[in-house]
Parts: C-alpha cells; structure tokens; sequence
C-alpha cells in the first residue's frame, strides 16, 4: 500500500491537498477489503489530523 498526499498553492490563499491510496491487496487482505477501506479512511484521518496539529503550531 502507497499513500501520497500531494499539495498545491490555490486561489485566495487556500492550499489544495490531493491525497491517493495506491495497492493490490492480495490473500486476507483481498478477502477483507471493505474492512481495509475503513482501517485506511480512520489511518488517513488521523494523518490528517497530526498534519493540522504541526501547521498550527508552526503558525502559532
């Protein structure tokens, strides 16, 4: 599994995040897929939330 998140200026000084999940899930992974799906949105979620964390503090 690869995670890339990609970021890029925006209008009116916003910054635009395009985040993709890339991979081939194989074996128990391939029978347990919707459950991956969810494991990955919560995994990229919290990500996302340490991210806001470590910007904020740095505006700070």
């Amino acid at each position: 599994m690869e995670t890339t998140y990609l970021w890029e200026d925006g209008a009116d000084d916003a910054t635009l995040m395009t985040l993709r999940n890339r991979g081939e899930p194989s074996g128990f992974a391939n029978v347990a897929g919707p459950v991956m799906v969810r494991a990955m949105r919560r995994a990229n979620r919290k990500d996302l939330e340490q991210v806001k964390r470590v910007i904020e503090a740095e505006a700070t």
